[in-house]
Order: structure tokens, then sequence, then C-alpha cells
């Protein structure tokens, strides 16, 4: 019982661990970071806001997927499928710091909601692991593809304005579309539509509150 007790301490103790080091990364240098030898460009002060609350958004999001696929491999019933996510994981580390870096550019803070939206993701991504493999790679299916499609949104509204930001903002969603593939491919099946429903909500909510805050 003891050992049972002292296993699952120590889980909780490395997930805090690996919250913290999330909600207070420091932005670090990274030599294959998009779009990082170009010049940058010339915003005004509207645009400069305007933009920095897009990235601010994609990268509580990118907590969020830290989040979700930190609480799906601690509960993931498979060690393939455990470090799968935690392969993923890590890729989405990368979108976290490239989009911090982004705004210190700016000249703007991260989300100051970010912890709250971290735990939040964490208790969804251990809900869905319960259910199965097949079940949380379906959360990644869907959350991807949400991801790419406001990336897109993003994209579209960036333009041609920030050739730094749309670089980040591309690379990242080749990526979710692989991620959201690769689950796919490792036999995520489709959620239910209400379940969807619930995700988009939240993801609206999300963004409307990280966009500002």
């Amino acid at each position: 019982m003891r050992n049972t007790a002292d296993s699952i301490t120590n889980k909780m103790m490395l997930e805090f661990d690996r919250m913290l080091k999330v909600v207070h990364h420091q932005t670090q240098h990274d030599a294959n970071m998009p779009g990082q030898n170009l010049e940058p460009p010339a915003l005004n002060t509207k645009q400069t806001q305007h933009t920095a609350g897009l990235m601010r958004i994609n990268h509580t999001g990118e907590v969020c997927a830290q989040a979700l696929y930190n609480a799906q491999a601690m509960m993931a019933r498979d060690e393939a499928t455990k470090a799968h996510l935690l392969h993923a994981a890590q890729e989405e580390h990368d979108h976290l710091n490239w989009c911090q870096s982004r705004l210190d550019e700016l000249g703007a803070e991260v989300s100051k909601t970010n912890a709250f939206w971290y735990l939040h993701s964490f208790a969804v991504g251990s809900l869905a692991a319960v259910f199965g493999d097949k079940i949380s790679y379906g959360f990644v299916i869907e959350t991807e593809r949400q991801v790419e499609s406001h990336l897109q949104e993003h994209i579209d509204d960036i333009g041609s304005q920030d050739a730094k930001s749309l670089a980040i903002l591309k690379q990242m969603q080749a990526d979710e579309i692989r991620h959201g593939q690769d689950a796919k491919d490792a036999g995520g099946v489709e959620l239910p539509e209400p379940v969807k429903w619930v995700m988009t909500g939240m993801s609206k909510i999300m963004k409307m509150v990280s966009y500002r805050i």
C-alpha cells in the first residue's frame, strides 16, 4: 500500500514540477525557430497590440497542449502510448518557446490566466485517459483539428504585415496537422459531437480571455 501511495505522490510531484516549468517558462534561444532571420516588421501600435493578442492566444494554447499531453501520458495504459505523448509534448514545448519569444519581441506579456488553463487542460487530459488510449488519442485528434483551424484564422488575419509571426504560425500549423494524423494512425477515434461542442466552447472562452489578459 505504501509503495502505491509513494508512486502516486511521486507522479503528482513530477507533474506539479512540470506545470511550474511551463507556467513560469523562461524564453530560450532556439536556432530552429521559424522566421528568426527575418527583419522585424514595421508595425504601428494598433497592429503590435493585435498581433501580441493573437500570439498570446497561441502561447496559452501551447500551455494547454503541454497539460493535456502530460496528463494523458501520466495516465496512459501502454508504454508506447506514453512515449508517443511525451514526444509530442516536447514538440509542443518548442511552440511554447517560439510564441513566448515573439511576445518578447513585441514587448508583450504572456496571459496571466495560464495557470488556470493548465489545470483545466490537465483535468481534461486525465479524464480522457481514464477511458482508454483510443479515446485519449481522440482528444488529441480533435484538439489538433481545432488548433489548426484557429491558426489558419490567425494566419489569414496577420496576412503579409508580419512575416516573423507568420513563419511561426505556419510551422506550428504544419506540426499540429502531423500530430493529429499521428494520433489517428495510433488508433484514435472520433469523439461524440457533444464533446466536440464543449471543447469548442471552452476554446472560445480561452481565446477571448487570453487575447486581453
